[in-house]
């Protein structure tokens, strides 16, 4: 009787998880199946989610009208060089906060959580009035400096580095390497599961984001994918499947390195909860 119950509560649980995770997938499908469908057709109820008449003609006419291929290179040479730079910042800034001791680290350390708080929203004009100065609108620059450091990766950084024993730094100094050779030999490595997290957060944030390179960039030869995809729905505003073939190709990149690398992901962020 028991063994019953057991197996009528992992039936329903399972049941309900399937339900969920076809709920949540019914909005991505429906956008792919949408991008190969004729104009117009997607504008049904109930929903088809499958293409009567398979076509590529949305894809066709999305690099037709749009410079697509620049798009794509300016949210890839962002987002590439935002995640880079960040994990360089990040993980130098968390390894001296787990490591190192130096007067006011804590309270600093606080101040910069309370400063999480804060919406982005609210530093943007300031923000901009400063690259404004620097003559860094209409550059690549201009998106990438907001996101070369983050509160949040250096928070993630500094709890993985305080599960690296001390005594691996200390047997370092001991055979005479100096603080960078320690970070860039022993810490970097050690820290490839969190760094490989932080950088699917970077690269996703940077790829996505919408607003600040709508703000910065006014040239639409500068344009990344989200804004130029921005500019296409005022256009075709009917075209519901062009529509949906741009936000296939804008999410691709961001699935692919994602399945890639969901391992490290995941167990960065298990390993990433550890307590300082």
């Amino acid at each position: 009787m028991q063994y019953k119950k057991i197996k009528i509560t992992q039936f329903l649980l399972y049941s309900c998880l399937i339900v969920m995770c076809l709920i949540t997938l019914a909005p991505l499908v429906w956008m792919i199946a949408a991008s190969f469908m004729q104009s117009g057709a997607s504008s049904t109820f109930p929903p088809k989610f499958i293409p009567e008449n398979p076509t590529f003609d949305q894809y066709r006419n999305l690099f037709t009208r749009l410079n697509i291929f620049r798009y794509v290179l300016n949210s890839f040479i962002v987002a590439i060089s935002t995640t880079v730079i960040s994990l360089l910042v990040n993980s130098m800034a968390g390894y001296a906060f787990a490591k190192y001791r130096f007067p006011g680290r804590d309270k600093l350390f606080r101040l910069l959580l309370a400063a999480m708080v804060i919406p982005a929203q609210v530093t943007m004009l300031p923000l901009f009035l400063m690259l404004n100065k620097m003559g860094l609108v209409n550059s690549y620059f201009g998106i990438i400096i907001p996101g070369m450091a983050s509160i949040f990766g250096i928070f993630l950084i500094r709890q993985y580095i305080f599960s690296i024993p001390d005594s691996l730094i200390e047997v370092a100094r001991i055979d005479g390497a100096n603080d960078f050779l320690i970070y860039w030999k022993i810490i970097l490595p050690l820290c490839k599961p969190i760094l490989v997290t932080l950088a699917i957060f970077s690269f996703m944030g940077s790829w996505n984001d919408f607003l600040w390179p709508l703000i910065v960039m006014t040239k639409d030869s500068m344009y990344t994918l989200p804004v130029a995809l921005a500019g296409l729905m005022g256009e075709h505003t009917q075209d519901t499947e062009l529509m949906m073939a741009g936000s296939v190709i804008t999410i691709l990149p961001v699935m692919v390195i994602f399945m890639v690398l969901q391992k490290y992901y995941i167990r960065g962020i298990m390993m990433g909860s550890v307590k300082g």
